[in-house]
Parts: structure tokens; C-alpha cells; sequence
């Protein structure tokens, strides 16, 4: 029929076919993430459904704005053959890209960080290793562009571009309905990209999704690109949050300040060399000491025989939790003592402000500061922020490779762990005391190979990363033995943190959180009497407050975290963002904030979230707290306000 033929009704079938194509892209993202997402209960099939459907409509338009209006602008130009053919292109190859290739990539960076694919990775997949990573994830996930191909066959097949369009109207009447139809057009988008028509509608954001459904991982999969891209960068300037309490108010609940009381006594750790190691995706879960639970009546008791042994002779973290599900998260965390929230900090234009964390206050008393990294120079931003921080000098894979040589590239990250190891243990060994240190390792990561000599000599585990967590767990054994009788050794306070859990988990506790924020967490100084167990909850940002506290600093110094040892706090809690809600682990109890109540509570044995104790627990105290850290860190954010203020308060910090 000529009806079905007109520019108008090809207009409905082309954007019809983009929401076929992208819930079928959902469809194949629930099927590889299931175990993560687990099963679609049958009463909330119909709101998945309805807020997929305005997700979509807002990625679709803003992929499509262009394709649209050239698809109803009143002009005879529309017949021409080479209008639809630039038309076409436009159709095929930014839906082939903004919807396709982006939400079947999403699938699989969902399985690493839970979320989705948003502007801060824009900005922080700046490597050189990026191209090469990009087609090894293409290789294990060819059945993935596979999908893409068939998908993007199916826009170019489904555009139906051997029809020429026919006009209804002649003459006058062509421009008159045609300019007509293309106000409605413009209207309707408006309210899709709006998510609504009325008066109260605001433009759709990432939160909306839980209205949707109460789940944080269901909430994600409704989501799509490339609204969370385009959202994430629309919202990465000027800073929108809750103000609960006036100022004075404010730093009577929560203050990042921190005033330590001068000690008679001098810490017996006082002016020791400090050395941390953030390690790639050491969870909780590959220890059999830290989860005894995940390994009852199994053959084989963890993934990390050396750190378990160690964990005895330290003071141990048993419930240490990450602040966030991303490298880049954990170095503010660890070195800053600053959280991220809802966007990594050092992702932000406000991060680039005068701060005293860990590593200046140290150089300030006389401490040469150090960073190694296997990377590349600069990969990943680590660099970067590690001078921000006040650390001198940086080791890379370029300084390696320039005293041992290129053999030693992983192929993907940068040097293997062991070989990295020793040559950090070259510099320190040479390096004047007392001094700040840090390492990054690489190897416990995706791809989750190991050097081809060590093939066959470690568990393959339950998961491909459990292999690489036994080579860096045997390498830094090797480490210990071959250092631990030099005199820059006992003179140091070493802590063992994770950046964030690995993305392969076998347990379904750790597959949720607050599982899938429990990583590594222990202090060890050696000739010292510094060893015992903390059950507490604790985070990456109560170590700058702690090391500091045990180097018996008494200078004021800004920090979200707290001194473990010297700070107490009742119903301690740590605080991330997780899947757009604030979220805290207290020792009892997970709750979700969603910046105007608390929208869930539930017990930590509750693994699926079945039983939210809203109105049964009284929380009242935590959420107050919770409010002035989340204003607290957005006010100081906002100001690029990290220090302490001139004024002195005598009263001791509380969190």
C-alpha cells in the first residue's frame, strides 16, 4: 500500500526496528550476566518491560535526533537519491556503533564493575593498551560479534532502503501536513528525551531506574546507551546534591577534619618507612582465612596459602570493603583518605586542587616518595594523580625495561608481578630511609594469564583469575624470603590493600554485595607488636587516618576516613556508591540511601536481598551521619576544599 510507503510510516518502522534491535541487545546482556543478575521474578516482567522502553526511547533519540528531523523536514529534497542515501549511512553506521557495539560491550564490562558503560570511561581509557585489550575481549567474546554482526545486518537489511518514499500530499498541502507532522515529531521527542509530558517531568536520569524495579542489578540491565554515556557527561560539571544541615551544624555530626592529641609517649612505629601494596582484585573470597565459610568441606583451602600465613603475623582486616569497583577509585581511597561516589574523584574537574594526603604529609618530615606500576607511563591516570599527591618518583614499565630489558611484558598490562617485585626490591633496597612507597600490581587481572614457566604450577581454581591470585601470592612469598633480612625491611610498616574485587567470583555472597565490595586488608610490621584481628567493618579510606595514627603523627590532616586505632565511632559503616544509591556496610546490617531515605535494610546473611527491614531497625543516628558525609564530601568538593580549616576545633573527629 502507498500509506506504508510514505516518509512518515518508514519514519515509524526504522525507530521501531531500533527498539527490536536493542531488546534484543538486553535480551543477550541478561543471558551472559545471569549469574549476576539472577532470576527475573514474573510480577516485575511488565515494569522491566516499561522502563526499558523509556530508556531506550531517550538512547534512540539521541542517537537518531539528527536521522529524524532529515527524515521529516517539509522539502522535496527528501526524494532525492542521494538524500536517502546519506540518510541510510547515518542510519546504519551511528546505530551499528551508539547501539549496538556499545550495549553488546556493555554485556561484558557489566561482569567487571556492575554498571554501565558511562562517560568516566571515556576519559579513563586513554592507554596505549587499549586497541589491544579491545580485540583480546573481541577474541574470548566472539559469539558477542557475532550478535553484532547479525544485529547490524539486521538495521541494514530492516531499513528497507529499495523503497522509495511516496508523498500522500501534492502542492500546497505537501508543506502544510508535512511541516505540521514535523512539529509533532518535535514535540514527542522532547517528551521522550524529557521522559514525559508534564509539568513535574524532569529529564530522565540514571536513578530513575529503580522505579522500575527494587533491585540494583535489574535496575542496571533496563538501562541503555547512549543515555548512560550522554546522562554521566551532561552531569560531570557543576555539582548538584542535598544540603541536610547548615555548616555549623554540619561539622558537629561529621567533619573530615582531624585534630590528633598530642601523646606523651612516642609511637613505637614512629619514623619507619611505609611501603603499600594495592593489589589487582584480591577478594576476600580467595581466602580461606578471611572466608572460612566459602571453603567448608572443600579440597582445596583458598587461593593464597602465603598471605594467609602472613595474615597471622599482622594485624588483620576481616572485614575491609572497598569504596569502589574501580582501580581508579581505589588510589584517592588509600592516599587521600577521599571516597569516590558518583563519579571516580580523580575523574573530576574539582580533584585538581591543592590537598596534604598520605604522601605529602610523609615528605613533609624528610620521607623520599615512590610509586611503582608495571604500566605504561601515565596508564590508567595512576601516575598522574600519584604526583598530585606529592610522590616524586614514578617507576614504570619504561624504567624496567631500560635495566632488564622488554622480555618480561605481559602482553597486555605491563610487567609480570614477581619481575616487578624484585625491581621495586632493587630500589628500596637502595633507597635513602625513611621512605613512601607504593605498588600497583597487574597480573590477577583480565586476561588472567601467567608466565608460561609457571603453567600448571598453581590451582586453576574455580575461576580464570585464581590461577593469577596464587602466581602474585607465590611471588610476593618470594619477596618476603629474599628481603626480609635487609635492615629497610624491619624497618617498615607494609600494608596489603585490594583496589576492588575481582570480576570473577564463584560464591553467590560475593556476587552481591556487600560480597562484592570485600577484598584484602592487613597491616604488617615486622619485629613489632602490631599483630591481632579487627572484626569491624572497615574501608580504603581508614588507612591514611591509621598508618598516620601509627607513625604517631599529631598535625591536623583531612581525611573521610577515621584512625582505627584511636578513633572510635559507634556503628561504624563503610560508605560507596552502588548502582545509583549510596550504600553503606555496617557489621550488622547493609543499607541503601537514595539521598532522601533509606530505601533498604538488610541483613548481612541476606544474600538475595530478600527481606528489606525498612521501619523494623532504627537507623536513625547512621542516616544522619550518612547525610553530613554525603554533604560534607560534596561541599569540600564543590569548594576543592581538602584541608583543614584555620580554625582549630579541639573536639575530637567523629564519623
Amino acid at each position: 500500500m502507498r500509506f506504508f510507503r510514505t516518509h512518515s510510516m518508514l519514519l515509524v518502522w526504522r525507530i521501531l526496528l531500533l527498539y527490536i534491535v536493542l531488546m534484543l541487545c538486553r535480551v543477550v546482556f541478561y543471558l551472559y550476566n545471569e549469574p549476576l543478575i539472577g532470576a527475573l521474578p514474573a510480577d516485575e516482567i511488565w515494569s522491566l518491560l516499561c522502563g526499558s522502553m523509556k530508556f531506550d526511547t531517550v538512547s534512540i533519540l539521541y542517537a537518531n535526533a539528527l536521522f529524524i528531523l532529515l527524515s521529516v523536514v517539509p522539502l522535496h529534497l527528501r526524494e532525492k537519491s542521494w538524500w536517502q542515501s546519506v540518510m541510510y549511512w547515518y542510519y546504519v553506521v551511528v546505530n551499528s556503533v551508539l547501539l549496538v557495539a556499545i550495549n553488546l560491550s556493555d554485556a561484558i564490562y557489566f561482569r567487571y564493575t556492575q554498571k554501565r558503560f558511562s562517560a568516566d570511561e571515556i576519559f579513563f581509557a586513554d592507554n596505549d593498551n587499549s586497541l589491544q585489550l579491545v580485540l583480546k575481549f573481541a577474541a574470548e567474546n566472539w559469539y558477542m560479534v557475532l550478535v553484532g554482526v547479525a544485529l547490524i545486518v539486521l538495521l541494514a537489511v530492516g531499513y528497507r532502503r529499495r523503497l522509495r518514499p511516496q508523498a500522500l500530499l501534492q502542492g500546497a498541502w505537501y508543506y502544510v501536513g508535512n511541516l505540521l507532522f514535523m512539529l509533532l515529531v518535535v514535540a514527542l521527542t522532547i517528551g521522550g528525551v524529557r521522559g514525559g509530558f508534564t509539568k513535574m517531568t524532569r529529564p530522565i536520569t540514571i536513578s530513575n531506574a529503580t522505579l522500575y524495579t527494587a533491585d540494583n542489578a535489574r535496575a542496571t540491565m533496563i538501562l541503555s546507551n547512549p543515555f548512560s554515556i550522554l546522562r554521566t557527561i551532561s552531569s560531570s560539571g557543576k555539582l548538584h546534591y542535598e544540603k541536610y544541615f547548615e555548616p555549623e551544624q554540619l561539622d558537629a555530626i561529621y567533619s573530615p577534619e582531624h585534630y590528633p592529641a598530642a601523646s606523651e609517649q612516642a609511637s613505637p612505629l614512629k619514623g619507619r618507612n611505609v611501603v603499600i601494596f594495592i593489589m589487582e582484585s584480591f577478594s576476600a573470597e580467595h581466602s580461606a582465612r578471611l572466608r572460612p565459610d566459602l571453603y567448608e568441606g572443600a579440597e582445596q583451602q583458598g587461593y593464597t596459602p602465603f598471605f594467609d600465613t602472613l595474615m597471622q603475623h599482622s594485624y588483620t582486616f576481616y572485614n575491609m570493603y572497598a569504596n569502589g569497583k574501580r582501580s581508579i577509585q581505589a588510589l584517592p581511597s588509600v592516599w587521600s583518605s577521599i571516597p569516590s561516589f558518583k563519579s571516580p574523584f580523580v575523574l573530576m574537574p574539582q580533584s585538581l586542587a591543592e590537598m596534604r594526603p598520605l604522601p605529602a604529609m610523609l615528605k613533609e618530615q624528610g620521607y623520599e616518595t615512590m610509586f611503582f606500576c608495571g604500566s605504561d607511563h601515565g596508564s590508567m591516570g595512576f601516575g598522574a594523580y600519584a604526583r598530585q599527591t606529592g610522590i616524586e618518583k614514578l617507576f614504570s614499565r619504561e624504567d624496567y625495561e631500560a635495566r632488564h630489558g622488554s622480555g618480561d611484558f605481559d602482553g597486555y598490562w605491563g610487567i609480570w608481578d614477581e619481575k616487578f617485585l624484585n625491581y621495586m626490591g632493587e630500589e628500596l633496597s637502595q633507597a635513602k630511609q625513611p621512605f613512601f612507597s607504593t605498588m600497583f600490581t597487574l597480573t590477577s587481572h583480565h586476561p588472567f594469564v601467567i608466565p608460561s614457566e609457571y603453567e600448571g604450577k598453581y590451582p586453576k581454581g574455580l575461576t580464570p583469575n585464581h590461577q593469577c591470585v596464587g602466581y602474585v601470592d607465590d611471588a610476593f612469598r618470594k619477596f618476603f624470603e629474599r628481603h626480609c633480612d635487609d635492615e629497610w625491611f624491619r624497618n617498615t610498616i607494609f600494608v596489603f590493600v585490594a583496589d576492588h574485587v575481582s570480576s570473577e567470583k564463584f560464591s553467590e555472597k560475593c556476587r552481591r554485595s556487600p560480597g562484592d565490595y570485600h577484598i584484602f586488608g592487613l597491616i604488617y610490621a615486622p619485629e613489632s607488636d602490631l599483630v591481632g584481628e579487627h572484626r569491624g567493618v572497615v574501608s580504603q579510606i581508614d588507612i591514611m587516618p591509621t598508618l598516620l595514627g601509627l607513625l604517631g603523627n599529631e598535625k591536623p590532616y583531612f581525611a573521610f576516613g577515621r584512625d582505627l586505632f584511636q578513633e572510635s565511632v559507634e556503628q561504624p559503616f563503610a560508605p560507596m556508591y552502588d548502582n545509583n544509591a549510596f550504600q553503606i556496610v555496617m557489621d550488622d546490617y547493609l543499607v541503601r540511601f537514595d539521598e532522601k531515605q533509606i530505601i533498604g535494610v538488610y541483613a548481612l546473611d541476606d544474600t538475595f536481598h530478600e527481606r528489606n527491614l525498612v521501619g523494623e531497625v532504627d537507623l536513625s543516628s547512621v542516616e544522619m551521619r550518612l547525610k553530613a558525609l554525603i554533604q560534607s564530601y560534596y561541599s569540600r568538593v564543590e569548594n576543592k576544599d581538602y584541608d583543614v580549616r584555620d580554625s582549630v576545633s579541639t573536639a575530637a573527629t567523629q564519623r
